[in-house]
């Protein structure tokens, strides 16, 4: 049995009341974090250790997450099934869903066939938009169809309190301080271990963290980075405030400059790797855990392929200077715009 105390300085510039939280983990149990001054906030500094598939990285509540998951963003039902037993028997031990992809029953069910016992594995599943007023709800929901007692991670998917009944409107009586308000009391529960946010722009950090009724600072924000999204602002940020970032599409898209990327193509060539590799590599050494998405189990096996090599800091600095901008997924279709150009850099593509 050890314990950890979470008592790193107060973040500069913040008036967020917070807590100072001390877990004891035990048979991989979190107990309920203590609140010894709900105007003081302190946390844990975020680390990294390992590396390659041995990544691991530990969050600002002490909890260690494994860098490499598997994706299962537009992953079909039957197909994600088999996805995730098949990364669990080759070596993955994180895998990451949402209640809005239609999938958590299936990921549960690869989860269960794969024979990892449930202790071994991460799993971040994600509160969907329209059901920001209804937290309890989501949370039992995504429980129930992963056939789990609990999730290693519990995000906000999205900064955008939708009208179930019309996805267009957004609330105007709530927003994501209140969904907010609402997923902190789920820490302590035994449902979830940690609580963070996705798709949060600085601009949004800021309003969330400056709330008065904001306890808890988010154990990760998961983000959309590649080198046609590096968002280096935002992620400079979130390491000063403790927060962790996940970065989802990490491997671009078909149709994103990527794919055809010459420096890129270089640097794969000349490790003898794929690009796909490369990209992973790159988000790894830039202290951000990744997961790529695939139902295909030759690529889910290649993008496990990680291990007895690393990028120069040369190539490193030349991908992260890849001057083209392209976005994968947008906002146009939510109620409200959560994209902007915080980090100046996209021209008429927004940061992340």
């Amino acid at each position: 049995m050890s314990l950890f105390r979470l008592s790193a300085s107060p973040f500069k510039g913040s008036r967020v009341p917070s807590l100072v939280a001390s877990f004891q983990f035990a048979s991989n149990h979190f107990s309920k974090p203590t609140l010894l001054n709900p105007r003081l906030l302190r946390t844990m500094a975020t680390s990294q250790s390992g590396k390659g598939t041995k990544t691991v990285f530990t969050l600002n509540t002490g909890a260690k997450m494994p860098g490499v998951g598997l994706g299962t963003w537009q992953s079909k039902p039957n197909e994600v099934r088999e996805a995730v037993k098949n990364a669990l028997q080759i070596g993955y031990r994180h895998i990451d869903t949402a209640l809005a992809y239609g999938n958590e029953a299936e990921v549960g069910q690869g989860i269960i066939d794969s024979g990892v016992p449930r202790e071994e594995i991460w799993i971040t599943t994600k509160l969907d938009n329209p059901w920001h007023k209804r937290v309890n709800e989501g949370i039992e929901s995504s429980l129930r169809d992963l056939k789990t007692d609990y999730v290693d991670l519990y995000l906000m998917h999205w900064p955008s309190s939708s009208v179930p009944e019309d996805l267009k409107k957004h609330y105007d009586d709530w927003n994501f301080i209140d969904t907010w308000r609402e997923m902190q009391k789920l820490v302590g529960t035994g449902k979830v271990r940690n609580i963070g946010v996705s798709n949060f722009v600085i601009s949004n950090l800021e309003k969330l963290l400056n709330a008065p009724s904001t306890k808890i600072v988010p154990a990760v924000n998961q983000i959309e980075l590649h080198p046609n999204m590096p968002s280096p602002k935002t992620l400079a940020y979130c390491k000063e405030k403790g927060i962790h970032c996940t970065a989802y599409s990490c491997l671009g898209s078909t149709d994103s400059p990527l794919a055809h990327d010459q420096t890129l193509q270089k640097i794969a060539d000349a490790h003898g790797k794929t690009p796909q590799q490369v990209l992973l590599m790159w988000g790894l050494q830039r202290g951000t855990s990744v997961i790529p998405k695939s139902v295909t189990k030759s690529r889910i096996e290649a993008n496990f392929q990680l291990d007895g090599w690393e990028l120069t800091q040369e190539e490193m600095d030349a991908l992260s200077n890849i001057k083209s901008r392209f976005k994968v997924c947008g906002d146009s279709w939510l109620p409200i715009k959560v994209f902007f150009n915080e980090e100046g850099d996209g021209g008429d593509v927004p940061s992340h």
